[in-house]
């Protein structure tokens, strides 16, 4: 029975170190991949078998302790490493790397938010990969729209969270901000448009005789209390499920204030973005090298102890002959 669980002990053991080289094979693939958050395994010590459940100290002698067989190890936790990568030029006018706590919201259009549970409907992503298509802000990989806040004239924005587009086009070329899109209406022309620290997107109108300043918006993040809790979709994309906590609102350097999806947006915060750059992949080579070292070992000394228990069996076999 000892022999066959110290081979049990090891088979978990080996188990155990190759899903520890998988994560650390993942986090080697995505060296490369913008936005990648790295994957932290660790390990707990599996079921135990009680030989002897202790006793208590009496008045004549002593207690006596646990007596405990232990059947090898497991995977403890999987963490998401949510800290800042480093920060990569791009050259692209729409691309936004956000410079602190914080998440882009991504998703497909039509959806309405009258609280923050229905903005837990939306993806998260930390990579601003975003041009203009079709009158939208959207996400070159997804397809999704991009959310925040657009203007309802030339000089306020509507305090309604939804998708990021131009203002549509009046007969005489100016901006009408007013008009939802639909049939027969049509975007206006721009140029020289630009985001700044504070997500707010500006561009010149190049369908007005004028080529009057537009204000298309500003781009919302949210951030929940627990990053680490986030649903991993596929892609640089999550999910704020049960474990990521409550999620809220708000704009880069808190630019606009107010109430969105009847929750305040967040004040004093000092995230920013910074445009024509894309957050790199969180992988440091060096430590992922060194687990990769260490679990490789580990899976050794595991097959090891398989060796020695076999050679035993054979042994306690041979004892017949």
């Amino acid at each position: 029975m000892a022999m066959t669980g110290a081979m049990s002990a090891a088979i978990a053991g080996m188990k155990t170190h190759m899903q520890a080289l998988s994560v650390v094979g993942n986090n080697i693939a995505n060296v490369n991949t913008y936005g990648y958050k790295t994957q932290r395994i660790t390990f707990k010590d599996s079921l135990y078998s009680t030989l002897s459940a202790g006793s208590a100290a009496t008045d004549t002698a002593g207690g006596l302790n646990p007596q405990q067989l232990g059947y090898g190890c497991g995977v403890g936790t999987i963490d998401l490493n949510m800290a800042t990568g480093d920060l990569s030029p791009t050259g692209m006018a729409t691309d936004c790397a956000i410079q602190g706590d914080g998440f882009f919201l991504v998703g497909a259009k039509g959806k309405t938010f009258n609280n923050m549970e229905d903005v837990k409907g939306l993806e998260l992503t930390r990579v601003g990969n975003f041009e203009f298509r079709d009158g939208y802000l959207v996400d070159k990989m997804s397809g999704n729209v991009v959310y925040g806040l657009i203007s309802r004239d030339a000089n306020n924005v509507a305090l309604t969270l939804q998708p990021i587009r131009l203002p549509l086009k009046k007969g005489d070329g100016s901006a009408d901000y007013t008009t939802p899109p639909g049939n027969n209406t049509e975007f206006i022309d721009y140029e020289s448009l630009s985001i700044d620290a504070n997500g707010k997107i500006t561009c010149t109108n190049a369908s007005s005789a004028t080529g009057e300043p537009v204000v298309v918006g500003y781009i919302a993040l949210a951030k929940v209390d627990n990053p680490s809790g986030l649903l991993h979709k596929d892609g640089p994309y999550y999910r704020a499920g049960e474990a990521a906590g409550d999620i809220s609102l708000f704009v880069p350097n808190s630019a606009v204030t107010g109430q969105v999806a009847n929750a305040d947006l967040l004040t004093g915060s000092e995230t920013g973005l910074m445009t024509s750059f894309l957050e790199g992949s969180g992988t440091d080579l060096a430590t992922e090298f060194s687990n990769m070292i260490i679990y490789q070992r580990g899976y050794q000394a595991n097959t090891r102890i398989i060796s020695v228990t076999d050679s035993m069996l054979e042994e306690l076999v041979n004892i017949k002959r």
